[in-house]
């Protein structure tokens, strides 16, 4: 089961697929979780330790320059990333995770060598992995131009019932289409009551598989700086009905 998150920033997709890893935790799979966005704060929500915590790859610009084998404007297409998981992986009890980030420059755009080494350790992961894989994109659409998200089993875009999240949604099911991806669907967070779930699916077009509500325990245990793992709340309860559901519909 591989699945990616993505959405506007802002929306609560790190929050979600932090407690999609713990409902998977709970049912019994291993899980890898990948954190792809530039401002990763997946290893916190999953109660890793500032100490414990690696620095993001993204970060490491003389090893991902190594490793494209950046000379002036030439690099490899074909980067050597085997050994980076065993080096930069963080394991325990059954999850282990990965923190990738995103490469971001000054100007808006891309340091091409080192994102490939990026995208493809990526690739790498997923495609290598024998447990359940949640990944934490970056916001946005543009990993869909890359067709970055093309391996997953699902693709769940996270939205709120405000125009800005559901005109960046739309978007991404559009690009989707486009790229002929099956199995987007989108996810619903902080909604309030029925009126918000008309108004997502009046928007959109189409309705969320399900929502996950306004949920104090999830703001109380981000003030604290607390795991999400094992938080009890009704989100938690949300999550555990959407393991279900790619259980159903899964591959």
């Amino acid at each position: 089961m591989k699945i990616a998150f993505c959405g506007k920033g802002g929306v609560g997709k790190s929050t979600i697929a932090a407690l999609l890893c713990g409902a998977l935790l709970d049912a019994g799979y291993e899980v890898l979780a990948i954190d792809a966005d530039p401002s990763p704060h997946l290893g916190r929500l999953l109660g890793f330790s500032e100490t414990e915590r690696l620095t993001p790859l993204s970060e490491m610009r003389e090893l991902l320059a190594e490793r494209a084998q950046k000379q002036g404007p030439y690099y490899t297409l074909n980067p050597r990333i085997e050994d980076l998981p065993e080096r930069f992986m963080l394991t325990r009890d059954g999850l282990r995770l990965m923190v990738l980030g995103a490469i971001r420059e000054a100007g808006g755009g891309c340091a091409c060598p080192e994102q490939t080494v990026l995208r493809r350790l990526l690739s790498f992961l997923i495609l290598q992995a024998r447990e359940a894989v949640v990944v934490d994109m970056e916001a946005g659409v543009e990993h869909f131009g890359r067709s970055t998200v093309v391996p997953m089993d699902f693709i769940l875009v996270v939205t709120q019932p405000y125009r800005g999240s559901l005109e960046t949604t739309r978007q991404i099911l559009r690009l989707a289409r486009d790229l002929h991806l099956e199995k987007v669907v989108v996810v619903g967070n902080a909604v309030r009551g029925p009126e918000d779930e008309r108004y997502l699916a009046s928007f959109l077009g189409v309705e969320p598989v399900l929502s996950f509500p306004e949920d104090p325990e999830i703001l109380r245990a981000e003030r604290e700086g607390r795991s999400l793992l094992g938080l009890k709340s009704p989100s938690m309860e949300r999550a555990r009905e959407l393991v279900e559901y790619l259980r159903r519909y899964g591959t």
